[in-house]
């Protein structure tokens, strides 16, 4: 009897005890429910502006590197580095000397060719005037022939020498010309390609600028195709940055940007957009934009810049405070009926006050703008009411 009364005290002993547990469990569960107080704000469709900036560093307009495109010796230099330069301006000569005497030749073999060619036309002349006597001989001897005033071997004679004469002019006529003719073209097409090395001797600016480097002395032998001098157009300077799509739409040639300069402080420029590019970098989502400012002389390539614009577009806008960003993605939390529900959306432009919301969220909706860390999906939360910027 003692043993049972004993087990009947140590059940009871367990029974409590995992009472306690489950009210321990239930009571944990009930805090982590807790509910949380927030401030809402109502989505609404409305006009947001805002200011875009763009930073980068200031380039050349136009910028080329010059190369000859023939060896040679430099003869002489037109400018010297940090030269202001003309388009047409000659920059650098190449001693003519060889190619002048080249193509001397080549013309005295052209005249050759071509007068080689006139006695060839000469030839086919007089083949043409033999060959016509040839064939009224034979046709008279035929005629007499076959009246019985001349033999057989007379005939013959007259046939004989029509076929000389007609391989005679088949031959000048012919291949002869065709040679000659072929000869005058090669010497033509010589002294053309000559001509044009000799023009390439002379080196001179594609564009008006500034000759900022010169590898190259007289005397010295350049290659083709390795740069010696480079000439930059710095009349106008530009911006490169990127923009995100989301703000692209907003964005378009021609619109007017003010630039400040951080060498400059407390100046600024006017500039534009001369260029948005059509195709994403490498990134993706960011297209590229290129910023064109006039110089007035002040400026130089190289310089850190900042561009800005204010733009406004109209849409579904809540509060900047109601929107969370994380890795790329965007959401905010959808307050109904004492709920908090995790939303994903797509935000477009943002501002200090607003934020555009371009996919995931109708207008009417109640977002909450307070204590958003503290949210989690499914929640129950307090709305203490509209914010501020709704009254």
């Amino acid at each position: 009897m003692k043993w049972g009364f004993r087990m009947h005290k140590q059940i009871q002993a367990s029974l409590a005890a995992l009472a306690i547990l489950l009210l321990a469990i239930i009571i944990s569960g009930c805090a982590s429910r807790s509910v949380v107080a927030v401030t809402t704000a109502t989505a609404a469709k409305q006009e947001l502006s805002t200011t875009l900036d763009f930073s980068g560093v200031l380039l050349p307009a136009q910028s080329t590197d010059i190369a000859s495109q023939i060896s040679g010796q430099v003869a002489s230099l037109g400018f010297q580095a940090g030269s202001a330069v003309k388009a047409g301006d000659i920059l650098m000569t190449l001693d003519t000397a060889t190619l002048s005497a080249q193509l001397a030749q080549a013309e005295a073999g052209l005249q050759s060719a071509e007068a080689a060619a006139e006695a060839v036309k000469s030839q086919t002349s007089v083949a043409k005037i033999t060959l016509d006597a040839a064939q009224k001989s034979y046709d008279r001897t035929k005629s007499l022939f076959d009246s019985g005033a001349v033999s057989q071997s007379q005939l013959d004679d007259a046939k004989d020498k029509l076929d000389t004469a007609t391989a005679q002019y088949d031959s000048a006529a012919g291949p002869a010309q065709d040679q000659a003719q072929a000869a005058v073209s090669t010497a033509q097409a010589n002294v053309r390609n000559l001509n044009v090395q000799l023009s390439h001797a002379t080196i001179k600016s594609p564009l008006d600028g500034v000759l900022t480097s010169q590898n190259v002395s007289a005397g010295e032998v350049v290659s083709p195709g390795v740069a010696v001098i480079s000439v930059v157009d710095a009349s106008s300077l530009k911006l490169k940055s990127t923009v995100s799509q989301d703000v692209l739409p907003l964005l378009a040639n021609g619109q007017g940007m003010d630039v400040t300069i951080d060498s400059f402080p407390g100046s600024s420029f006017k500039g534009a957009i001369s260029r948005i590019g059509p195709i994403a970098v490498s990134t993706g989502e960011m297209f590229p934009i290129e910023v064109t400012i006039k110089n007035d002389g002040k400026l130089m390539a190289g310089l850190s810049a900042h561009a800005s614009i204010n733009v406004q577009t109209d849409g579904i806008v809540v509060p900047s405070s109601a929107v969370v960003q994380n890795n790329g993605a965007g959401y905010v939390f959808v307050v109904k009926d004492g709920l908090a529900s995790k939303r994903l959306v797509s935000i477009g432009l943002k501002s200090d006050k607003g934020a555009l919301i371009t996919k995931g969220l109708a207008a009417g909706e109640r977002v909450a703008i307070t204590n958003i860390n503290a949210l989690t999906d499914n929640m129950p939360v307090q709305d203490s009411g509209a914010s501020s910027q709704e009254s």
